[in-house]
């Protein structure tokens, strides 16, 4: 088998132009007086956390490279390096990128590693620099395993991986608006994240992608951007801070102060980590659906337009 394999850091490659478009980004909007707004604490905190992100690679990293090595050693399947083979990988690990997205918003234990991303109230190109310290603790890394076991490197799973967060660096902005439909049809966009990133009712939960839009269409959390509804940023609850280490962990403090309440029982506990974001044993909070149906029984109305239930009536939580 092909051990000795590398492929570029290309994130690291991509220092300068991300340095590059956010001063562009800026400027354009001082210009124009449009197309977002940027707060000084907002965006530190946001530079912040990416450098968090980068330092967690540097001191965790060989747990997942560790990992997806014993699964190389053990796989009787190489499917090579060549240019097709990089390109499946590529089309494969968005396929990943989509689930552990969407697992990252629907389990509460890998939400609270993605939470910080999603914490700002504004939306420009450092919002995409607003990446976890604790990636490693969710044991999303798993999702990788089969792209290994089917034969792709871990070094090129890896590359293409980065190649994704590349992408997805540029459609955290409002300066840009719709690109053309057919661009619009199959690929992420600015247009499509500013969703992802609502605390809009009909906005929660949808758009997972990172390059290819067509996951949300196919496996049906696609909602498109409304010109009658614009974006709301943030999170349901916002943190009102720019602490940091606030942002970074206070989902994990959550997890455990609701987990370790007295008089829950083990499935109570366990469901406080597993189940979505705003579930509770006694139902004073509420998921994402919950939201949304209330949303619609106070908005009849609205009931069966992007992103809404179709039926008025109040569902379980």
């Amino acid at each position: 088998m092909t051990d000795m394999i590398s492929f570029p850091d290309v994130v690291n490659w991509a220092v300068p132009f991300f340095i590059a478009a956010v001063l562009a980004e800026l400027l354009w909007i001082v210009i124009r007086g449009r197309g977002g707004r940027y707060e000084t604490r907002d965006a530190l905190t946001s530079l912040m956390l990416g450098a968090g992100n980068v330092a967690e690679g540097i001191l965790l990293g060989f747990i997942a490279y560790g990992f997806f090595m014993v699964l190389w050693e053990i796989t009787p399947l190489d499917l090579g390096t060549s240019l097709w083979v990089i390109a499946l990988c590529f089309v494969l690990d968005d396929l990943r990128y989509y689930w552990v997205h969407r697992f990252g918003h629907r389990i509460r234990w890998v939400w609270a590693s993605h939470v910080n991303h999603h914490s700002s109230q504004h939306y420009n190109l450092t919002t995409a620099l607003r990446q976890t310290w604790t990636g490693t603790f969710t044991f999303m890394m798993i999702v990788r395993a089969p792209l290994i076991l089917l034969g792709f490197h871990p070094a090129m799973v890896l590359f293409v991986g980065g190649l994704n967060l590349i992408y997805q660096f540029w459609i955290h902005t409002e300066a840009i608006g719709r690109m053309p439909r057919w661009f619009e049809a199959v690929m992420n966009t600015p247009s499509h994240h500013r969703v992802h990133h609502g605390r809009n009712p009909r906005y929660l939960d949808c758009n997972y992608a990172g390059v290819f839009i067509v996951w949300d269409k196919l496996f049906g959390t696609f909602v498109p951007e409304l010109d009658e509804e614009k974006v709301d940023y943030g999170l349901v609850h916002n943190l009102g801070t720019f602490n940091p280490i606030r942002v970074a962990f206070h989902e994990w403090v959550g997890i455990f102060r609701d987990a370790t309440q007295p008089g829950l029982t083990w499935r109570e506990r366990l469901n406080y980590c597993v189940m979505p974001p705003g579930w509770s044993h006694d139902n004073s909070r509420g998921t994402s659906e919950t939201i949304k149906a209330r949303y619609v029984d106070a908005h009849p109305e609205l009931a069966g337009t992007p992103g809404l239930p179709p039926r008025p009536a109040l569902g379980p939580d």
